[in-house]
């Protein structure tokens, strides 16, 4: 049975937080930035696990899958249930050490400023 990664997890997570308790929905823009990230996140998982992948290969899927969390990270969400899905993916992201860069913070930081 193959073992279950962080990138695996964040792929299978990222369907449940598109809604908040409230029942509120996430934007379909925020919606599709998340579903963006897992996509990236799964196809990075697939070139590194692929044999032949060769480094170009995984250096130009893992700046897609930058790139993509870094999108959400930069996304001014400004209702409910946006700034709830927001901060559930980031923080299981997070919780997988995936979120490590001193510019998604920043794009944080940024996107809560924005109105």
């Amino acid at each position: 049975m193959p073992a279950i990664t962080r990138r695996t997890l964040l792929a299978l997570t990222g369907a449940a937080v598109a809604v908040d308790p409230a029942g509120e929905n996430a934007s379909p823009k925020l919606q599709a930035l998340i579903a963006a990230h897992e996509a990236a996140y799964a196809e990075f998982h697939r070139v590194v696990h692929r044999a032949e992948s060769s480094r170009d290969d995984r250096d130009r899927t893992d700046g897609i899958e930058q790139e993509a969390l870094l999108a959400i990270c930069s996304y001014p969400a400004i209702s409910r249930a946006d700034r709830w899905a927001k901060a559930e993916y980031l923080l299981a992201t997070e919780g997988k050490g995936e979120l490590d860069l001193e510019v998604h913070m920043q794009a944080i930081l940024r996107s809560m400023m924005r109105t």
